[in-house]
């Protein structure tokens, strides 16, 4: 069974522009993966944000998604208090509501890695004061 990995927007990012610094990177981890990777549409949103100036990059990541490479399955409405407790906790560094989510989805995910490039995933901690696993370089 293939590992369940949450990617951030840092990864998504990098993968799609090639100036960026960790793009041979991202883009050999894409290989090694085996889709769908899970996010939440914070991530998604930030990746479109980020990549709107490259020509064709919103349209990238959403093929990501059409293509079912990236996946949503996440919902903030019921994970809400999670989510608030978390960036709450984490107020100094201070947390986006997209790591919060990957934080949550962790947590929703007991064998779940994060893939990303957030040295903030060193620090965060699973509500069980657990570790969360990373892919970063």
């Amino acid at each position: 069974m293939n590992p369940v990995v949450l990617i951030d927007t840092g990864p998504l990012v990098a993968f799609l522009d090639r100036r960026e610094e960790h793009h041979e990177w991202a883009r050999r981890e894409f290989g090694k993966l085996h889709p769908p990777l899970l996010t939440c549409e914070a991530v998604l949103a930030e990746a479109c944000w980020l990549v709107r100036g490259l020509s064709g990059g919103v349209g990238a990541v959403m093929d990501l998604v059409e293509r079912g490479i990236v996946t949503v399955p996440f919902h903030v409405e019921p994970n809400a208090s999670e989510i608030r407790k978390a960036m709450e906790r984490y107020g100094s560094l201070p947390m986006s509501l997209a790591d919060a989510c990957l934080v949550r989805m962790a947590e929703t995910h007991p064998a779940a890695e994060v893939f990303t490039l957030d040295s903030h995933f060193r620090i965060y901690r699973l509500s069980n004061r657990r570790v969360i696993p990373v892919r970063m370089p």
